[in-house]
């Protein structure tokens, strides 16, 4: 049995067979999932004055797999429970956004204690498929994540004006967050005007772009009491965030530039009012140099803390 290091200071098993017990709780025990999430200790609460930093792996359920120039990073399941685990370990990760699959995964292995929970809810929009904007909610649904105990659920909402399925995604988008809000439940919606060039889907994130995509997301629902803004860091983000009055967690994306140019960008956008956190994935779980448990640590380290920890 050799280890592979996947952090500076910590290795990681590489046995095929490390998982394998999952399988077995699988086939044998599915309810053990649910008892997980009953017995679960839940995160101390949410405060203003402290900033929240989620880790997001709901990825490969979209069929988006590369990070850089690698097609299939995140196509290995036990490579990137290693890494979740890491990036789980560090005390200044709050939680994680997560789809069915690898929300269930890390309940079975107790990796969620004290952590915020954020499920993905629309995954339909695969990508690269031809009707990529009619992104239908195939993953969890307001109704199981409130069984789990979580404390909310995440929306990508694309909007391309020049798509007809843009409508069916906006509807079907405001029927969850209302489903949300009726069990008190936070919904982070992540909104993108966005084109399609060449067959495939680019985002636009110009500083207009951005500001005009929350301005028709935050009037999504019957109520915006318990919605969030998730929101890339983009050019004149003080503009972005005059732009809500919502909390706003900033994602990182599939990030370009070194890795201390994109923390220079996100430290700055972090002292910004209305920025409650973070919410990155693989920018964090695939650093180049694979010191996942110091890209994490660095992350940690931007966020703002003004207030003590809930009791």
């Amino acid at each position: 049995m050799t280890l592979t290091p996947v952090s500076t200071g910590r290795a990681v098993d590489d046995d095929p067979r490390r998982y394998e017990h999952l399988s077995t709780i699988r086939l044998e025990d599915p309810e053990a999932v649910a008892r997980a999430a009953k017995s679960r200790r839940r995160h101390p609460g949410l405060k203003a004055g402290r900033q929240n930093f989620i880790v997001a792996a709901d990825h490969p359920a979209r069929g988006a797999l590369a990070v850089g120039s690698d097609p299939v990073a995140m196509a290995d399941r036990r490579q990137l429970l290693d890494r979740l685990q890491i990036a789980l370990a560090n005390p200044a990760v709050d939680g994680i956004l997560a789809s069915p699959d690898i929300m269930d995964d890390l309940l079975l292995l107790g990796a969620l204690d004290g952590k915020l929970v954020f499920g993905s809810m629309n995954r339909g929009g695969l990508a690269g498929l031809v009707n990529e904007f009619d992104d239908r909610f195939t993953g969890h649904t307001a109704a199981a994540l409130e069984a789990l105990g979580a404390d909310g659920g995440k929306m990508l909402t694309r909007i391309c004006l020049g798509d007809p399925d843009t409508v069916a995604t906006l509807e079907a988008t405001a029927k969850a967050i209302d489903s949300l809000a009726e069990r008190k439940l936070i919904a982070m919606v992540e909104p993108f005007l966005s084109v399609r060039e060449n067959g495939r889907v680019r985002n636009d994130l110009s500083t207009n772009a951005v500001i005009k995509s929350i301005g028709i997301a935050e009037g999504l629902g019957s109520t915006s009491a318990y919605t969030w803004m998730k929101l890339p860091v983009v050019a004149e983000m003080e503009r972005v965030m005059a732009a809500t009055t919502m909390p706003t967690v900033l994602l990182g994306g599939d990030p370009e530039g070194s890795q201390d140019e994109v923390f220079a960008t996100w430290g700055a956008a972090l002292s910004l009012p209305g920025v409650q956190g973070l919410t990155v994935g693989r920018t964090l779980l695939y650093p180049e140099d694979g010191d996942v448990a110091g890209a994490v640590a660095s992350a940690a380290s931007l966020l703002h803390h003004t207030s003590e920890i809930p009791e």
